[in-house]
């Protein structure tokens, strides 16, 4: 089978609105972007500003990359660390108290391999309430990370993870369950 570019190329992925949104964030990133580390309020306004769901006490570094902010809900206290990357092309929701880690991915977006126009998907993914993505680690498109999991450093997550569940490794793999006093 081989890739239709031309059919790709052409095809409307984002309507005229959005395509005027991203411009305007991509000209208010460096308002973002090059803010001082403390000034979180700042960062919160902005993202609300364009049309993120942003909860009350959440830090954004202002090193993070946020491709499209009105996919971006994140809840009370959640923080996302330096240079994690919010790819979302499609919603991404991040819990409340939830933490991705500097470096982490959460990639909401893919393309359809199986058809010849590789097609535009934007798959939500969900990061539920005191879930940690740990650093470098990768979330795959349409994945849910349940409440209080944790991915671990550099793991490649392409499925769903349930509730206090953690996952290591590439592909990643059950180690074991998050309790209070540990894994168990």
């Amino acid at each position: 089978m081989a890739i239709d570019i031309i059919t790709n190329r052409a095809e409307r992925k984002w309507t005229r609105s959005e395509q005027l949104g991203r411009v305007l964030w991509a000209l208010a990133r460096p308002l973002f972007r090059f803010s001082p580390r403390l000034f979180w309020g700042w960062r919160r306004m902005i993202l609300r500003l364009f049309g993120a769901k942003i909860g009350s006490d959440v830090h954004v570094y202002p090193s993070v990359r946020v491709t499209i902010p009105w996919n971006i809900e994140i809840g009370d206290k959640a923080a996302v660390g330096d240079y994690a990357i919010l790819y979302a092309l499609g919603p991404i929701c991040i819990g409340e108290r939830a933490t991705v880690s500097q470096y982490a991915h959460l990639c909401a977006g893919t393309h359809d391999w199986r058809d010849p126009a590789m097609r535009l998907i934007k798959a939500p993914l969900v990061i539920g309430n005191d879930a940690w993505i740990c650093a470098n680690a990768f979330v795959g498109p349409g994945v849910v990370i349940g409440a209080n999991a944790i991915v671990g450093a550099g793991a490649v997550t392409m499925k769903n993870v349930d509730d206090s569940t953690i996952v290591v490794g590439n592909p990643a793999q059950v180690l074991g369950k998050r309790s209070e006093s540990g894994i168990r």
